[in-house]
């Protein structure tokens, strides 16, 4: 797939370089550039690419019911024991580090960020987290929205 042609993904390479600079020079004034950048985006009503697990058999029946209402969004948990959902800025992202195939779609980055907020057992987003890595912790995500 070509990045050029899905419009919600373009720009989100801006994530990316900011994202390497703050790997490069872990200060707060780059996460703070971080963060201003992951929010323009936003505004600018950007999207991520997020995992999905897919349905298992019991919860067959009820997606079928509710047209995908039942849809999970894959955690991966850090050496922590912590939970984290994870998206992508871009398909290359995405296959960088994934051994298996995922099942995935796009998602506006606000509305991830404030499924994140009240979902129960989830740390936050982790932008990336095969390269280019950002961690959005529930404090993150707030004042990326504004709140």
């Amino acid at each position: 797939m070509d990045e050029k042609k899905d419009k919600g993904l373009q720009g989100n390479e801006k994530i990316e370089e900011a994202i390497l600079a703050l790997q490069q020079e872990p200060t707060e004034e780059l996460l703070a550039h971080a963060l201003t950048v992951v929010r323009r985006r936003m505004r600018e009503q950007g999207q991520f690419i997020v995992a999905v697990e897919p349905p298992s058999a019991d919860v067959q029946e009820a997606v079928m019911q509710a047209a995908g209402t039942a849809m999970r969004l894959q955690a991966v948990q850090t050496s922590d024991g912590k939970k984290w959902w994870s998206a992508f800025t871009g398909f290359e992202e995405q296959l960088k580090g994934s051994g298996s195939v995922m099942s995935t779609f796009l998602t506006d980055i606000e509305q991830l960020f404030r499924m994140t907020l009240t979902a129960e057992g989830i740390e936050g987003v982790i932008l990336n987290p095969w390269n280019r890595t950002l961690m959005l912790d529930k404090h993150l995500l707030r004042i990326i929205l504004g709140e």
